[in-house]
């Protein structure tokens, strides 16, 4: 059995959960703030982004340069980023280094300078990955498929949008962390070697008496099918599907992320071995789970040249139709040899399991033990997953694609809506 998971409700609202891990010698946190891309206003794309990137520039008694070097006398590795929900904030370090580690991400959240004199060295920082999305037409088609599957505002790139960009003004940024910078609706994941209790003191010092105050979450959705198509000259196309499925926190998540897994879980998966490796059709193809709070789709991606693109979607298509059929004993077998070495790689990770931890909790309002999740994985019979997939089958394709030409549409597609 492995350890407990802790956890414990501020009265402000701010949720810490926490699993030791004796055996490591570090420690990690993950810091979930409810300042994702849904909460931007419609014509703001990228406020999010542009004040993650700006709370960095100096926070608490430290500047801009001091907070960096801070961080890196602690020898702290750490990330952020901005999704469809959350402003995330992750950090590592030496397991006695993590209050101190805190204390500097407690200034970056509740006490960030925001100074006006660098917002435009932040915003061309920004403006920078919005750009290098136009030279990646394999990451835009997903993120305009996403756009137009999800009901808006959760379908947002979380790069923002360049007419959006470059009209942001200073006083935004700082209304927009004044407003969603918050404990209520804030998570903090923590994982390594602590104690818990003296993590419980320590974070209420740090955090407790922060304010609450943030909205709730826009309603969650998604579109009726459809298709598009993006004109880009080039000998290549790149095509994106997606079909409705169950989020993570429904009762049969495992069963319909198997067959994703049957799809695109390596050498052997399906799509791999049909329409790559037997009829050459692309050079890439993939299949994720992407799930909100409450709806979720499974999103393919091929890419492949403008001459073959027509195939492979045929061909694509084909095989997600084919799941109804259900999976084959070999394919769990795979399935279950895969979790198991995942769920030995998260046991030697404190940053993956104080990620999973808080996203956890997002979604479920508790944190899974790595012991649960493998014997929930063990206990799936094919029997039931295949049960599910003759009653839910991928269907209603949104399909998205970018290259020199449309592509033609099966007859039960051809009546969707085009955007």
């Amino acid at each position: 059995m492995g350890e407990p998971i802790f956890s414990y409700i501020y009265s402000n609202g701010l949720v810490l959960v926490a699993e030791p891990m004796p055996w490591l010698h570090s420690a990690a946190f993950t810091m979930l703030l409810p300042a994702g891309t849904a909460q931007e206003p419609p014509d703001r794309g990228g406020l999010s982004s542009l004040t993650a990137e700006m709370a960095f520039r100096g926070a608490g008694p430290r500047n801009s340069r001091q907070f960096l070097q801070d961080l890196e006398a602690l020898g702290i590795e750490w990330s952020q980023s901005v999704s469809d929900a959350h402003s995330s904030y992750s950090a590592a370090c030496e397991a006695e280094k993590l209050p101190q580690a805190l204390e500097l991400f407690a200034d970056l959240l509740r006490r960030p300078h925001l100074p006006k004199e660098e917002l435009e060295a932040a915003r061309q920082t920004v403006l920078q990955e919005c750009r290098s999305l136009e030279d990646e037409p394999a990451q835009k088609v997903v993120v305009e498929l996403r756009r137009r599957y999800y009901r808006m505002p959760w379908g947002r790139p979380s790069q923002g949008e360049l007419k959006a960009l470059q009209i942001i003004r200073h006083q935004e940024v700082v209304q927009f962390w004044e407003k969603f910078y918050r404990p209520d609706g804030c998570i903090i994941g923590v994982a390594g070697r602590v104690d818990w209790q003296s993590l419980v003191n320590w974070v209420g010092e740090l955090f407790a008496d922060w304010l609450p105050g943030a909205p709730s979450e826009p309603l969650q959705g998604i579109n009726p099918p459809c298709v598009g198509h993006h004109c880009y000259e080039s000998q290549q196309t790149h095509l994106a599907v997606v079909y409705p499925t169950v989020p993570y926190r429904h009762e049969d998540y495992f069963r319909a992320w198997s067959a994703v897994h049957a799809l695109s879980g390596g050498a052997s998966a399906r799509l791999f071995r049909e329409i790559r490796e037997r009829r050459g059709l692309c050079y890439a193809i993939s299949a994720s789970y992407h799930s909100l709070r409450n709806c979720a789709g499974v999103f393919c991606y091929a890419g492949t040249t403008a001459e073959r693109a027509q195939e492979t979607l045929d061909v694509l298509l084909s095989e997600l139709n084919r799941l109804s059929e259900g999976l084959l004993p070999e394919e769990l077998h795979r399935l279950r040899a895969r979790v198991q070495s995942a769920l030995v790689f998260q046991q030697e990770s404190s940053t993956a399991r104080s990620q999973a931890l808080a996203a956890d909790w997002y979604h479920l309002g508790r944190a899974r033990t790595l012991d649960e999740l493998g014997q929930m994985i063990q206990s799936l019979s094919l029997e039931e997953i295949n049960a599910y997939l003759a009653q839910c089958p991928p269907k209603d394709f949104s399909i998205f694609a970018v290259g020199p030409k449309p592509l033609q549409l099966p007859e039960t597609q051809a009546a969707q809506t085009v955007l």
